[in-house]
């Protein structure tokens, strides 16, 4: 059974014009500290200056350490602002619907229920009857720095994007009904021409008819937020903010790679990856990007190569094994470039919403020397990993479009 509580007392913005001043996008879809200071400068009102509020500073130079005292203390001050500032307004005991218009998918209806989702619930090794299924490795200190930012705030900002399977269509029905019935309390467009939308529900049998649809479900997989899902825990909290979303309905991109130097000699390079794969000049000569798993697009020496792994380069039993990002770790950056470690330093992982063109670029210029695309994790494939128990490869899942930062916040300073 999937529990969910109305959020005690929420944030959200006045109306639409508020939500559209407010909102952001997720730090993770920032290539830069240089590019969030870049756009807390042009929009000095959006919550990004009370998540990253190392960058909320007047020139570049003066960027403070992520999550030191000194920015901790800037992202209170910026959220007291945020509350007083004339565009949020409170709500209590509220649910909340969530709705994506996502121009690249037309035919979908991405809509979900959000509100308070319970720590108890997530699986670990001590409670393997929870209900809430994490499925990535979650490092310790990017936890951490949520967790400070939390009780920095008061707040827990960011939300989480949570998977059910929704088997019947029930919940997704009743979810579209609820929208299809009302205006929504307010509405904010993203940097891909999507719409973000959000109904509230503060009525009692509302309330209580959606918990009970969503406790009709067995599991809820966590598709994006596990360190800030982890970052309650770890702060005491007893729920954190996410939203549910049919699975069927949630958009994956591509999740591609960076890799710095040195470079292998073209001959060299060609010879050691055909052990693991079929080698082939991809067609795409300015930018070669997958769309179907286990075709793998290599760009080095100014050439698109398409790799497919060879028979006995995955387990198909495994479902880990079967995602691209694993076999590409395994196969070649550990076979072949000697990078064992997904987190090393000379991987840069590249969010869906940059295209092999720019990957291109980045190697055309210098700073690295390969760029690797990958198709996008299919949703059978996401949910047959988290059925099986294991975790997912690092950086191999960019669920797309991701959600706005800022339109529903939980406030804690209640306690």
């Amino acid at each position: 059974m999937v529990a969910v509580q109305p959020v005690s007392r929420a944030l959200v913005p006045k109306d639409s014009v508020a939500a559209t001043r407010v909102s952001a996008r997720n730090y993770d879809e920032f290539q830069s500290d240089l590019e969030i200071f870049e756009e807390i400068r042009a929009r000095p009102e959006c919550v990004l200056a009370v998540t990253m509020a190392h960058c909320s500073v007047e020139r570049r130079e003066m960027m403070l350490s992520q999550d030191s005292p000194e920015a901790l203390a800037r992202a209170g001050d910026n959220m007291r602002t945020l509350r007083t500032g004339g565009l949020m307004r409170t709500v209590e005991q509220a649910l909340f619907v969530y709705g994506i218009d996502d121009p690249a998918r037309p035919t979908v209806r991405q809509i979900g229920l959000g509100g308070m989702a319970r720590t108890d619930d997530i699986r670990t090794q001590d409670r393997p009857e929870g209900t809430i299924v994490r499925n990535e490795e979650i490092r310790e200190e990017k936890v951490r720095g949520r967790a400070a930012l939390i009780g920095a705030t008061e707040a827990f900002v960011g939300t989480v994007n949570h998977a059910v399977e929704d088997a019947d269509g029930v919940l997704e029905d009743a979810l579209a009904a609820w929208a299809d019935d009302r205006p929504p309390a307010f509405a904010a467009d993203d940097e891909r021409g999507c719409t973000h939308r959000v109904w509230l529900v503060e009525e009692r049998r509302p309330i209580r008819h959606f918990q009970d649809l969503l406790a009709a479900e067995p599991l809820a997989y966590v598709a994006d937020g596990n360190h800030r899902s982890a970052a309650a825990v770890m702060a005491g909290l007893s729920g954190y903010l996410g939203v549910f979303f049919p699975a069927r309905t949630l958009g994956l991109a591509p999740y591609n790679r960076l890799v710095e130097g040195p470079r292998l000699e073209g001959g060299d390079l060609l010879e050691r990856i055909g052990r693991s794969f079929t080698v082939e000049v991809a067609r795409d000569v300015e930018g070669y990007q997958p769309s179907r798993v286990h075709d793998i697009g290599l760009y080095a020496d100014g050439v698109w190569r398409r790799l497919t792994p060879r028979a006995g380069a995955f387990d198909p039993d495994n479902a880990v094994e079967t995602i691209d990002a694993d076999i590409v770790q395994r196969r070649l950056f550990s076979d072949v470039l000697s990078i064992t470690d997904a987190r090393d330093p000379r991987l840069t992982f590249v969010g869906g919403d940059r295209d092999a063109c720019y990957l291109r670029s980045r190697v055309d210029s210098g700073e690295f020397a390969y760029a690797v695309t990958l198709a996008p994790v299919t949703m059978e494939q996401f949910v047959a990993v988290c059925r099986q128990g294991r975790l997912m490869p690092p950086k191999s899942t960019w669920f797309q479009p991701k959600l706005r930062m800022g339109l529903v916040i939980a406030a804690l300073d209640e306690r």
